[in-house]
C-alpha cells in the first residue's frame, strides 16, 4: 500500500459482508437477555464494523506517540460525542486525555481506552515483509489503535441498549494517552478520575481472545538522571568535570548491582544526551532508566539505583538531578471480573479467518521464522497468573487495578508468531483481521458491562473479592510527591515525523 488510495481500496473490499461474528442468524439461536442481544446486533452489522474499521485504520496511520495524541484522541472524542456521550477532555494536565460518558449513578462502570504509537516501527499494513511506509517514522506495534476504538464501539453498543431497554447506571470511556510510557493513569488516578468507579474493563490486542486473573507484569519506575559538570578542552581535561563521565560511572554500578537483584527483575536504560564533540568535555549528560521489579521489591530496587547515580556524581565531582516520569504498580487482575469476562468471550467465539486472511498470516509466520499454522481457531481458556514472579512487561492499568476490580480482555486479530514492539505487529493492526480482531473485542466488552450493569449479584461478588484483596494490598502511588507529567517526553519525536506523515493519513468523516 503506497498511496492513500490503495489503502482505500483495500477497505472496500468484499470480505466485510462475510465479516460478521455472532451474527443474526446465531443471535437467534443462543438464548441471551435482550438487553445483551441488542447490543450484540448492533455491533454484528455490517455499517458498523466498517466504521470502526476505517476509525481503527484512520488511528494506525497517524501512528502518533504518547501524550501527542491528538488527532487520534480528538477522533474518538467525536465519535463519542456524536453518540450522546459527555466528553471531557484535556483532564489530569494532560491535553489527549479524556473522560467520555453516559447514563447516571450506580453502577460506575469503567473501559479502558488507549491509542498512542511506538518509534520508529513504520511498516505498510498487511504486508508480510519488512517495508516501512516512511523509514523511521512510529507505527502502531502494539495495536492501541484497536484497542481505543474497540472500546469506542463497545461504548456505543451499551449505550444503544442502555436507551432502549432503560438500564441505571454509568459508563465511562477513560481515554489514556501515553500507555507505551506507562504514564496516564497514576496521574488520572491522582486527579480523581476513577474516584466512585465500581468496576473496569481492560482490554488489549493480540492474536489470542481471553482473559485471566491474578498477579501479572512488573511493576516500574522510569526516570531520567542528569549531571551538571564542567566544559573544557578535552586535552586540559584536568580544568573540566565530565558529565558524561559520571552517566558511565553509574551504568557500571548499575550493571554490578544485577547479581543483588532478585532474578525478576529487568532494567534497561539509553543514554539520551552525552555530548557534541569528542574534543570539548560534556557539561550536561542524562541516561534514562526503565527499573521493574515486583511491587514488593521495587522501591528498594529504586533506592540502589538512586544511590548507584549518587555515587557517580561523587566520584565525578558533578551535581545529579532526578526526573521521575512516572511510576507504576503490577497488575492485579479480579478472579469474579474475569471469570464474568471469560464467559462472554466463550459466547463471542473467535471470528471466523478468510483464506486471504490465513495466507497473510502464514508468509508473516515464515518470514519471522515461527510456525505456520495460520490464525487461531479457538477461544483461550481463562488464565490463573500464579507462581513465582519472573519479571517481563509493565501496564499502567495496574494502578488502576488496585483502586477498582479490573480483569484484562485479550482480543485477536493479529497472527501468532508476531513480535510485539515490531513491525510485524504494525503489519497486523491495520485491515481485514484487526477489523474482526477489534469487532469481536467490542462485543465481549459491551456484553460484560451490560452484565455489570444489570446483574447486582455478579457485581457484588466482584466487589467483595475486591474489598477483600484491598485490606491485605492497599493502593497508595509510587509517583514521587514532585513528579510531574513529562508532557514534552515525545513532542520533538513526533515533530519530526508528523509533516512527512500526514500526506498518508487516513483521515476518517
Amino acid at each position: 500500500m503506497k498511496t492513500k488510495n490503495s489503502w482505500q481500496k483495500v477497505l472496500l473490499t468484499v470480505w466485510i459482508l462475510k465479516i460478521s461474528i455472532l451474527g443474526y442468524a446465531q443471535l437467534d439461536t443462543v438464548d441471551i437477555y435482550p438487553a445483551k442481544k441488542e447490543a450484540l446486533k448492533y455491533l454484528s452489522r455490517g455499517e458498523t464494523v466498517e466504521k470502526f474499521g476505517k476509525i481503527s485504520d484512520a488511528i494506525w496511520s497517524y501512528a502518533e506517540l504518547g501524550l501527542q495524541e491528538y488527532k487520534s484522541s480528538r477522533l474518538l472524542e467525536e465519535t463519542l460525542k456524536k453518540e450522546g456521550f459527555t466528553v471531557e477532555t484535556g483532564l489530569a494536565g494532560m491535553p489527549t486525555c479524556f473522560v467520555a460518558s453516559y447514563g447516571s449513578g450506580k453502577p460506575v462502570i469503567g473501559i479502558l481506552a488507549e491509542f498512542d504509537a511506538l518509534p520508529a516501527l513504520s511498516q505498510k499494513g498487511r504486508v508480510a515483509s519488512r517495508e516501512a511506509l516512511i523509514e523511521g517514522a512510529p507505527g502502531h506495534g502494539c495495536g492501541h489503535n484497536t484497542m481505543g476504538t474497540a472500546v469506542t464501539a463497545a461504548a456505543i453498543a451499551i449505550k444503544k441498549s442502555m436507551d432502549k431497554y432503560d438500564i441505571r447506571g454509568t459508563i465511562k470511556v477513560f481515554g489514556s494517552p501515553g500507555e507505551e510510557n506507562l504514564i496516564s493513569r497514576p496521574y488520572m488516578i491522582c486527579a480523581g478520575l476513577f474516584d466512585g468507579v465500581d468496576a473496569v474493563i481492560d482490554n488489549h490486542s493480540d492474536y489470542k481472545f481471553g482473559t485471566g486473573y491474578g498477579v501479572k507484569g512488573s511493576a516500574m519506575y522510569s526516570v531520567i538522571f542528569s549531571f551538571h559538570g564542567k566544559t573544557a578542552h578535552a586535552a586540559s581535561a584536568w580544568k573540566g568535570r565530565s558529565a558524561l563521565d559520571a552517566v558511565e560511572l553509574m551504568n557500571v554500578a548499575t550493571n554490578y548491582l544485577r547479581e543483588h537483584l532478585h532474578f525478576g527483575h529487568r532494567m534497561h536504560y539509553v543514554i539520551t544526551e552525552g555530548g557534541e564533540f569528542p574534543n570539548v568535555i560534556p557539561n550536561v549528560a542524562r541516561v534514562w532508566y526503565y527499573l521493574r521489579n515486583s511491587d514488593e521489591r521495587i522501591g528498594e530496587m529504586y533506592r540502589r539505583v538512586v544511590n548507584c547515580a549518587k555515587a557517580a556524581a561523587l566520584a565525578t565531582d558533578t551535581e545529579m538531578e532526578i526526573r521521575c516520569l512516572t511510576a507504576i504498580h503490577q497488575l492485579h487482575a479480579n478472579k469474579a471480573a474475569a471469570e464474568l469476562y471469560q464467559k462472554n468471550i466463550e459466547l463471542v467465539g473467535m471470528p471466523k479467518w478468510t483464506e486471504d486472511e490465513e495466507e497473510f498470516a502464514r508468509q508473516l509466520q515464515e518470514n519471522l521464522g515461527a510456525e505456520m499454522k495460520g490464525m487461531p481457531e479457538n477461544v483461550d481458556p481463562i488464565k490463573s497468573f500464579s507462581g513465582p514472579f519472573t519479571g517481563g512487561g509493565s501496564t499502567d492499568v495496574g494502578d488502576v487495578s488496585l483502586i477498582a476490580p479490573t480483569a484484562t480482555i485479550v482480543f485477536p486479530g493479529g497472527v501468532p508468531g508476531k513480535i510485539p514492539h515490531h513491525w510485524s505487529s504494525v503489519a497486523c493492526n491495520y485491515g481485514s483481521t484487526a477489523w474482526k480482531g477489534l469487532n469481536a473485542g467490542a462485543k465481549a466488552m459491551a456484553a460484560s458491562a451490560i452484565d455489570l450493569l444489570t446483574k447486582p449479584d455478579e457485581l457484588k461478588k466482584i466487589r467483595i473479592e475486591f474489598e477483600a484483596y484491598s485490606k491485605e494490598h492497599p493502593y497508595k502511588t509510587f509517583l514521587p510527591e514532585d513528579a510531574k507529567i513529562p508532557l514534552d517526553i515525545n513532542s520533538a519525536l513526533m515533530q519530526k515525523w508528523r509533516g512527512k506523515m500526514e500526506d498518508l493519513y487516513l483521515n476518517y468523516k
